[in-house]
């Protein structure tokens, strides 16, 4: 594992060097820079808050194919009824503050750390990360954020206060992006995902996607 040096925004090659589970650098910073570049080499921050920063890229990368997106009969119902409205890029803050403040199956507290957060909300400022918003009566009931790069969707996290309301975002996300999205970076398998279609694929070539949706850009 690589200690990296916060005066110079670099990481080991993710393709040459293999961490213990995925994990290849600590250290550093939260800058806009580091976390615009880290995510262009397929490496994304994931850590305690109050703890040393740590940068991971793990083989294999769980990942979803817009084409192969997985709609359940009960949640085509619950797309067809317009049982939820959507938008985008419309409260930013509030999506991640609630994706912050989610309670995680088998975690105590957050990852998501306050400085982490606050990057994320000036990135997008900068227009480089978005947010699907998820709205029942009015009221904000789900979402979730990430960063695009490309046709390549990096999705950082989510949250739901109603059944069934990130699913549904995260679908009417995937349907209404298919010609602009080739593929949606999910990093970690939850059970969650997998039900909506998204795999693992050798890490190599998710990196592989990812230079060459670099080169297109």
């Amino acid at each position: 594992m690589v200690r990296l040096d916060e005066n110079e925004i670099s990481f080991p090659d993710p393709e040459l060097y293999d961490g213990h589970d995925g994990l290849i650098a600590y250290g550093g910073d939260l800058s806009l820079e580091r976390i615009w570049f880290a995510y262009q080499l397929g490496i994304f921050p994931w850590y305690n808050p109050g703890e040393e920063i740590l940068w991971w890229c793990p083989d294999p990368r769980f990942i979803l194919i817009p084409e192969e997106i997985k709609v359940s009969k009960s949640m085509r119902k619950i797309m067809n009824r317009n049982t939820f409205t959507f938008s985008e890029n419309q409260n930013f803050r509030e999506v991640i503050k609630n994706c912050q403040q989610s309670h995680r199956k088998g975690q105590s507290g957050t990852w998501l750390s306050d400085e982490l957060m606050n990057s994320f909300i000036k990135l997008h400022e900068y227009g480089l990360a978005k947010s699907i918003e998820v709205w029942q009566d009015g009221e904000l009931v789900g979402g979730f954020y990430g960063l695009q790069i490309g046709n390549v969707f990096c999705g950082e996290s989510m949250f739901a206060k109603v059944s069934n309301a990130s699913k549904a975002g995260f679908i009417h996300f995937v349907e209404n992006n298919k010609d602009q999205i080739e593929l949606i970076d999910c990093q970690s398998h939850t059970e969650h995902l997998e039900s909506l279609g998204a795999k693992m694929i050798p890490k190599k070539e998710f990196l592989k996607i990812l230079h060459e949706n670099n080169e297109r850009r």
